[in-house]
């Protein structure tokens, strides 16, 4: 059932109710300004988005890259990609402003992912999120999950980027960021630098890890429930959620990787981002789903018995579950960072094929 135009929808509704706030996972600025007019007040890019942004809109992008390209003679693909990415992403954030001053920092960000190909050097990655802060005033840097990425966090948090920790799946690898964060948040403030401004968020790629344990299922012949499956990611996110309001830790926990309407509603009511691709926002806000909070609501026991039946759902949910040493090898981990590292790829083959077209 659709909305009247005159009245909110779902993720209007839910963005006045509650604290949980709505970010755009894009940096396409049609889709960015259309969530923005649903209450969004964040967004992202990384290679992945920018090549479905520019394959999306090849009247504008394809010129614009061939004019980095010109500016640039001596430029790789890689270079001029990235180039690419910094632009969209520089114009997404100048969307985001007027949100970011009305939260002091908090919210009104666009967050950039470093350079997946520097995964197993923490200070390339560190150094690259402090050049990625620069671009804009209401920019947050995406790092992974990994060992080497939570020492980067630490040490790029202390610095003073804001961070968004990505490639993360699991109570662990959140609580371990959160305290990385905390740490750095810690040796600024004790150098008398102003931390106030700052709004670091701990993702976990929710709807990743449901896909992950559903191919686990199928490979190693669980016999589950499979509705059980679609409350993973969330069983998860909760588990962390009330980790980190125990202990306090200043970074908020963001939602990624939507697969399913709970990824949502389930979240409202906590201090936490939600950060659904557009066409979800579109399959929401144009529901009759009345939002309420549902945070603290426990995930059914039965679910969470029939999921403990995969060693990878105990080892994702429970925050002894892995130690730091084998976040990068965990399977969810694993297949992003090469999904992330292909797209790099992807977006250097483009810009190959605007640079030197076919004959």
């Amino acid at each position: 059932m659709s909305n009247p135009s005159q009245t909110p929808g779902p993720l209007l509704t839910a963005a006045q109710s509650f604290d949980t706030v709505l970010w755009n996972d894009s940096a396409d600025l049609d889709e960015l300004s259309q969530s923005i007019s649903f209450g969004g007040v964040g967004a992202t890019c990384n290679p992945v988005i920018a090549y479905t942004t520019i394959s999306k809109h090849p009247d504008i992008w394809k010129a614009r890259i061939q004019e980095i390209a010109d500016a640039n003679p001596t430029w790789g693909e890689s270079e001029i990609g990235w180039q690419t990415v910094k632009n969209m992403s520089v114009e997404a954030a100048k969307l985001l402003e007027p949100a970011f001053e009305k939260y002091n920092g908090r919210n009104g960000r666009l967050s950039v992912q470093t350079d997946p190909r520097f995964h197993r050097d923490a200070k390339k990655l560190a150094d690259q999120a402090v050049e990625f802060s620069e671009l804009a005033p209401n920019i947050v840097v995406k790092v992974p999950a990994t060992k080497v990425g939570i020492e980067a966090i630490e040490d790029a948090t202390y610095r003073g980027v804001s961070m968004n920790v990505t490639v993360s799946f699991s109570v662990p690898q959140a609580v371990k960021a959160g305290e990385a964060i905390e740490r750095g948040l810690e040796r600024r403030k004790a150098e008398g630098h102003d931390i106030s401004t700052m709004g670091p968020v701990v993702t976990i790629m929710c709807g990743r890890l449901d896909d992950w344990l559903k191919s686990v299922v199928a490979r190693d012949g669980i016999y589950i429930d499979p509705s059980a499956l679609e409350w993973a990611g969330v069983a998860a996110f909760k588990n962390a959620y009330r980790i980190f309001q125990e202990r306090g830790l200043t970074a908020r926990l963001l939602c990624a990787a939507f697969r399913n309407v709970l990824q949502w509603s389930e979240f409202q009511g906590g201090d936490v981002v939600v950060s659904p691709p557009f066409k979800w926002q579109q399959i929401i806000n144009a529901s009759d789903y009345e939002p309420v909070a549902r945070m603290d609501v426990p995930v059914d026991e039965y679910y969470i018995n029939q999921l403990r039946r995969i060693p990878d759902f105990n080892r994702a949910y429970e925050e002894d579950g892995m130690s730091v040493e084998e976040f990068e090898t965990f399977g969810p981990t694993a297949k992003t960072l090469r999904q992330f590292l292909n797209a790099d790829a992807d977006l250097d083959a483009l810009v190959r094929d605007i640079l030197v077209p076919a004959p």
